[in-house]
């Protein structure tokens, strides 16, 4: 059946209103999850969440921006915390300056849901008509775990996602119709998505690398038009202005302090005591049992592994910061780290179809996707190398790829569940259960409340160096 529409507009067809209707109930969900968590989670328990508070306080009081050793987050990139203390000065107003640590969760929650909107966005261009695709995407980033965590938490990690988000839809929306051209306008767009990007650079530094992504995916589709020096101009507008934008809090630290970004300050040096202390070529490559079965950063057989780690953070709390460091945690971890092979597979796969059609056509929206995918993995290899002690290997640090996996996972998802009946059956099952178990998993109250201390006892655990 379909709906009939007024203006001699093409009637909807009645499977796209349930899918679109499926869609509103999963938001309403979501929405549901986020306010309960900002209102009964204990905001303090969050990832640096004492420290990012002192910063926030600290502008509460004064405007100026403070040295990098001041405390423990003043190194970080100030626009998260500016942005949460113009919320206190706000709710001051009024007499609610005490409602601020609810506040911030709240919006974290709406740049969270806006990057989804993001995601459903471009996946509806790419395939209008697709309803069910969209609904996939949809709530791949409504309810991935590390999304929704760390919306309850006063950390900057969603409002950068967000922000390289808007940056990657920006570089390849008038790419997903061919023939691909440049916008009309490509310097101006150029312009829009270095003052975005340089945004994103005054949150995090990592944003630098979504910079990287739409440069070197301009020049190569300059390269192959032979219209290099029109690409070369659309790259300087860009990193111009996220360096206009975003560059100088990095040059204020080499002016007056001696270096682009704090790094190892002593202030931080208790982090140098935390295992494992050094990292090797092997770590990257083995993934445990202990990834399903054990899912906590310190298990003797986790705390090498990268990707392991990784993963359990991703789909998972593993470092216990969110919910309590329980057996029956442990339990809904396990079930949930099983079922998430389902869409981590998608992605894997979807990532080598978008390389094929890459192939084929560079100019379309993959090679953009694909090269953010890639530096930003290359990106977080070199880091956990850097830095390597169990508290960096973070999910959250790789919410900049919330495009790409929405919009992968979702296209292999929907032709898995698109297809013969036995499969489709298995996937739609999978899926489902999933849901339920981040719903009921992640939404405190019910069911799970941490009420234990921050994070995992790493001091029992001695370094390996």
């Amino acid at each position: 059946m379909r709906r009939r529409a007024a203006g001699g507009e093409q009637p909807e067809p009645l499977a796209a209103r349930r899918w679109r209707w499926l869609g509103l109930g999963l938001l309403a969900i979501a929405v549901g999850m986020r306010v309960n968590n900002a209102l009964r989670y204990r905001t303090r328990l969050g990832f640096d969440a004492v420290e990012n508070i002192q910063y926030i306080k600290l502008l509460l009081t004064s405007w100026q921006l403070p040295p990098p050793d001041t405390a423990w987050s003043t190194a970080h990139p100030p626009l998260f915390y500016y942005v949460s203390a113009t919320a206190g000065r706000l709710l001051d107003l009024g007499g609610g300056k005490h409602l601020l640590l609810y506040a911030i969760p709240l919006m974290n929650s709406a740049a969270a849901i806006a990057t989804a909107l993001l995601a459903v966005a471009l996946v509806r261009r790419v395939s209008p008509h697709d309803a069910r695709r969209a609904t996939l995407a949809w709530a791949l980033l409504l309810f991935l775990p590390v999304a929704i965590y760390m919306s309850a938490m006063v950390n900057e990690e969603i409002l950068a996602a967000l922000l390289t988000s808007l940056v990657v839809m920006g570089a390849v929306w008038h790419t997903t119709h061919l023939p691909a051209r440049p916008p009309r306008r490509p310097l101006l767009t150029a312009a829009g998505l270095g003052a975005v990007a340089g945004l994103g650079l005054l949150t995090k530094l990592s944003a630098c690398l979504v910079v990287v992504a739409v440069a070197t995916s301009w020049l190569v589709a300059g390269l192959r038009r032979g219209e290099w020096r029109a690409a070369l101009t659309r790259v300087f507008v860009l990193c111009a202005l996220a360096g206009l934008v975003g560059g100088w809090f990095y040059l204020r630290n080499l002016t007056q302090y001696g270096y682009l970004y704090p790094q190892d300050l002593s202030l931080h040096a208790v982090m140098f005591e935390m295992p494992p202390g050094e990292r090797e070529l092997l770590d990257y490559v083995r993934i445990p049992l202990a990834t399903w079965t054990q899912p906590q950063l310190l298990h003797p057989d986790l705390l090498r592994s990268v990707w392991g780690g990784t993963y359990t953070t991703l789909w998972f709390d593993g470092h216990r910061h969110f919910l309590a460091n329980s057996l029956a945690a442990l339990q809904a971890g396990r079930v949930i780290l099983v079922l998430a092979l389902l869409p981590t597979l998608a992605f894997v796969v979807g990532l080598g179809r978008g390389f094929r059609r890459c192939l084929l056509e560079p100019d379309g929206p993959d090679c953009t996707m694909l090269l953010l995918v890639l530096f930003t993995l290359t990106g977080y290899v070199l880091f956990t190398f850097g830095n390597p002690w169990f508290a960096t290997l973070k999910g959250s640090y790789l919410l900049g790829l919330s495009i790409p996996f929405a919009f992968y996972t979702s296209e292999v998802l929907a032709s898995w569940s698109n297809g013969r009946r036995a499969l489709s059956f298995v996937v739609w099952g999978i899926l489902a259960a999933l849901l339920l178990a981040v719903v009921v998993t992640f939404t405190i109250g019910p069911v799970f409340t941490k009420l234990d201390g921050p994070g995992l006892p790493w001091q029992s655990v001695a370094p390996a160096v």
